[in-house]
């Protein structure tokens, strides 16, 4: 019989740490069985960003490119992640688990709060389970990342740094149950019912019955559709307890579509997005994306956006307010495993106020358990003196593991 010792064991074993004998018994115990189908990944997300001009005043956005990250250097977030994905067994079952250190964690929605710290978060955390129903139902239980949406919370992930302005109208965590079931190769839904933030429920009353109800429908083009295949066609829905962004009833609704299209041009790929949030008033945002892989290295990522709302969620102003964006990013890979990338972004006031009014504000951001926004209005103030355009540029580089 031929014994099979890993190399950390074996260095052990070498240097008299441990016995032969003590390191066969931990080599076969069933814990390390279990280990060895659990992966382990994350990343370590740095910046640097130069606002052209005075002052730091800017459309509201997501933390990592908030007013406080700009004209210097910035540790975003680093992310570990544990994971024991679901096999092809009739009754599988797994895990995930992602936790954020670093400033960015301090803008999670539903942010722990560890032992003191909002620089630590918890971003996931549920238990995967499949039933054998059909071709399969597969169950997320425990906390979730939302499920509509073009662009996520990791930044690598996305064909840009910065965010656009309909990501912070978007739910951004759920705490509760998503069921996800695929009907063919071309089509799969996903439903699922969390919990909602407990200080609206306190304000709103009827805690019991608030609950945030979500639906999906995703459409994938099969091989057989040529240089189409691969793309995809997605819509949801997300209905939950008001986050005070409107004046309305007490129940916001989330529309969004979104998809992407391969092109007969070799590396050339399409994608649209459109949110809209109704609480009593309405916010909207709609963007394009162009991506071209221009050499095995190179990739430029081009993306178009309009936002608009009725209570200046994108301005930080509190009156209505419409905001043009474009971005260009050239992502240029230098090492295995890191993403190099340079990016410009230009915001621009539409109905000609002047949003970008570079004195800054006061006061601190709002947060619920399930959605991300900030209405500090340290982002801009109408008034004289201001600017209808924002410019900055951004570096930004990233470890996978």
């Amino acid at each position: 019989m031929i014994m099979k010792i890993n190399k950390w064991t074996t260095a052990l074993v070498a240097t008299g740490v441990v016995s032969l004998a003590s390191a066969v018994n931990a080599d076969e115990h069933p814990l390390n069985t279990l280990l060895s189908s659990t992966s382990l990944s994350g990343y370590v997300d740095t910046s640097a960003i130069w606002n052209f001009g005075d002052g730091n005043g800017q459309a509201t956005r997501f933390v990592n490119t908030g007013p406080d990250r700009q004209d210097g250097f910035n540790l975003n977030v680093a992310k570990i992640a544990l994971e024991k994905s679901l096999d092809e067994g009739q009754w599988s079952a797994g895990y995930k688990l992602e936790t954020l250190f670093g400033p960015d964690a301090g803008g999670l929605p539903g942010n722990e709060n560890i032992m003191g710290q909002n620089n630590v978060g918890l971003k996931q955390a549920y238990v995967a389970l499949r039933a054998p129903v059909g071709n399969g139902i597969d169950f997320k239980v425990g906390r979730f990342d939302p499920i509509i949406g073009y662009e996520v919370y990791d930044s690598y992930a996305n064909p840009n740094f910065s965010r656009t302005f309909g990501f912070q109208i978007e739910p951004f965590i759920h705490t509760g149950v998503l069921a996800t079931y695929q009907f063919t190769d071309v089509i799969s839904a996903s439903g699922g019912v969390a919990n909602t933030d407990q200080s609206v429920v306190a304000r709103s009353g009827n805690a019991e019955s608030k609950k945030t109800y979500m639906g999906a429908i995703v459409l994938k083009a099969p091989d057989s559709m040529g240089w189409m295949a691969g793309s995809s066609l997605y819509s949801g829905a997300v209905v939950g307890v008001d986050r005070g962004l409107g004046t309305g009833p007490d129940q916001d609704l989330n529309l969004y579509i979104g998809g992407s299209l391969a092109t007969p041009i070799k590396g050339f790929t399409l994608g649209a997005s459109y949110d809209y949030l109704d609480g009593g008033s309405y916010a909207s945002s709609a963007a394009v994306y162009a991506s071209y892989q221009a050499t095995e290295q190179l990739k430029l990522n081009l993306r178009g956006e309009y936002a608009r709302s009725g209570y200046g969620v994108f301005s930080g102003t509190g009156v209505a307010d419409k905001m043009t964006g474009l971005t260009l990013t050239a992502d240029y890979a230098l090492w295995a495993n890191v993403v190099t990338r340079a990016e410009v972004r230009w915001d621009h006031s539409a109905n000609g106020d002047d949003a970008f009014y570079n004195v800054g504000g006061s006061g601190g951001s709002s947060y619920s358990d399930e959605y991300e926004y900030d209405d500090s209005g340290s982002g801009g103030n109408y008034g004289t003196g201001g600017d209808r355009d924002d410019v900055s540029l951004l570096l930004n580089v990233i470890y996978k593991f």
